[in-house]
C-alpha cells in the first residue's frame, strides 16, 4: 500500500503488480527516487480524472525516465477510483503522470480501434480526498486547461504497512 500526501489530505493506494507489473514497477521507481515529491495535480477534469506525477508548480515538467510498454490489455478497466498511466497518442509513451479515474471511464479502456489506458491501481482509502481535489476551481495556464487556480500539491507517496 501506498499513502497519497496532498496539500488537501492523504489517500491510500493499492498497485496491481501481477497484473500491471511493468506500471507498478514504473510507479514504485518513481516513488523510491521521491520524484512525486513537490508535483501538482496539473490537470482536473470533475467527473473525469485527476492527473499529476509530473508537473512542478507553475506548470514546469520534470524530466522522467524513458516511456514504457503500454498494459492496456491487461484486462482491468478504467472504473471509479482506479489508477492509470497517463501517456500522449504514442501508445506507449507513459513514463510518471498518472490520473485517478473520478467516474467508469469504459472508453478509456483497451477495445478493438482504441489500444487504451492503462489501469495499475486503485484507492483504498480517502476518495473523499481525490472528489475534494477535483472540485478545486481550474483555468488555463501555459497552454494547458483544467489547471487548478491554486496548486494542488502531491507533497509525498510513501510505501506503508498494511494494517491487520
Amino acid at each position: 500500500m501506498l499513502l497519497v500526501n496532498t496539500s488537501l489530505g492523504s489517500f491510500t493506494i493499492e498497485l496491481f503488480e501481477k497484473e500491471a507489473p511493468i506500471s507498478t514497477t514504473n510507479f514504485m521507481h518513481y516513488v523510491t527516487e521521491k520524484f512525486f515529491d513537490g508535483t501538482i495535480f496539473h490537470r482536473i477534469m470533475p467527473g473525469f480524472v485527476i492527473q499529476g506525477g509530473g508537473m512542478l508548480p507553475g506548470m514546469k515538467q520534470k524530466t522522467t525516465h524513458p516511456p514504457i510498454h503500454n498494459e492496456a490489455t491487461n484486462g482491468l478497466e478504467n472504473l471509479r477510483g482506479t489508477l492509470s498511466m497517463a501517456r500522449t497518442n504514442d501508445i506507449h509513451s507513459a513514463t510518471s503522470q498518472f490520473f485517478v479515474n473520478l467516474s467508469d471511464n469504459d472508453f478509456l479502456n483497451h477495445s478493438s480501434g482504441q489500444y487504451g489506458y492503462a489501469v495499475f491501481g486503485r484507492v483504498l482509502k480517502g476518495m473523499d480526498i481525490v472528489d475534494t481535489i477535483a472540485g478545486v476551481p481550474t483555468t488555463r495556464n501555459k497552454g494547458h486547461s483544467d489547471c487548478p487556480v491554486e496548486d494542488v500539491v502531491l507533497t509525498s507517496v510513501s510505501l506503508i504497512e498494511p494494517s491487520h
